[in-house]
């Protein structure tokens, strides 16, 4: 009941933020002009192309930040040693299984340093949302993995005791036990954060959610 009663609370707060999102200026001028410079695309071999590429690539971005809003919809979960349903509790490798499993149908490996073989790797200055970051926390590497949503914080399942939340990878704790990175392939997007002012996602919903959410503090 607790867990459904914070569900509903979510989703009315992020339905809050979608409309507002929807509802930025300029939102409607940047799409008339995208919309606008698609018509005037001649067609053939090069339109083609160009054509084929845009909608990949819309595809690959709406993947990555339906997996970052999915993981974001789990901060909250008690975490539970072995788990593997919100329900039930979460464990770090759990948590990142279940929210690709969930939102993309691509089933990870269920321990942490067994992820750091899957995708490819990657350099903390390529990190991009939806990303895996690894830590060595238990004398081990890859022992912790959790999610990248830009702007050096990650989501995760900390320890016994404590709820999925947002970290900050620069804070020394984490830095010092920083183990690297891999980028999943079905996730990989041009996704870019400007500066450490604003985390940018591609996707409206999530820059209204982690816009709000630094309002708030949260971040």
């Amino acid at each position: 009941m607790k867990r459904a009663a914070k569900q509903l609370a979510l989703v009315c707060v992020c339905a809050g933020l979608l409309t507002v999102a929807h509802a930025e200026p300029g939102t409607d001028d940047a799409l008339a002009k995208l919309q606008a410079a698609q018509k005037q695309t001649k067609p053939g071999l090069i339109g083609s192309a160009v054509a084929s590429t845009t909608s990949m690539a819309t595809s690959v971005a709406s993947k990555a930040g339906d997996l970052v809003l999915n993981a974001l919809s789990m901060i909250g979960v008690r975490y539970r040693f072995g788990g593997n349903t919100p329900d039930s509790g979460l464990d770090c490798s759990g948590f990142v299984r279940y929210v690709f499993n969930d939102t993309l149908g691509f089933l990870l490996p269920r321990r942490s340093a067994e992820m750091s073989k899957v995708g490819e790797t990657i350099s903390s200055n390529e990190l991009k949302p939806g990303d895996l970051v690894f830590f060595n926390t238990m004398r081990h590497a890859f022992s912790h993995v959790g999610i990248y949503i830009g702007d050096n914080k990650f989501v995760h399942a900390p320890s016994r005791g404590q709820e999925i939340r947002i970290d900050d990878m620069k804070q020394a704790y984490w830095s010092q036990r920083y183990n690297g990175a891999r980028r999943i392939e079905v996730v990989q997007a041009s996704l870019q954060s400007k500066g450490g002012e604003r985390i940018s996602t591609g996707d409206p919903r999530i820059d209204a959610i982690l816009d709000q959410m630094k309002k708030d503090g949260r971040l």
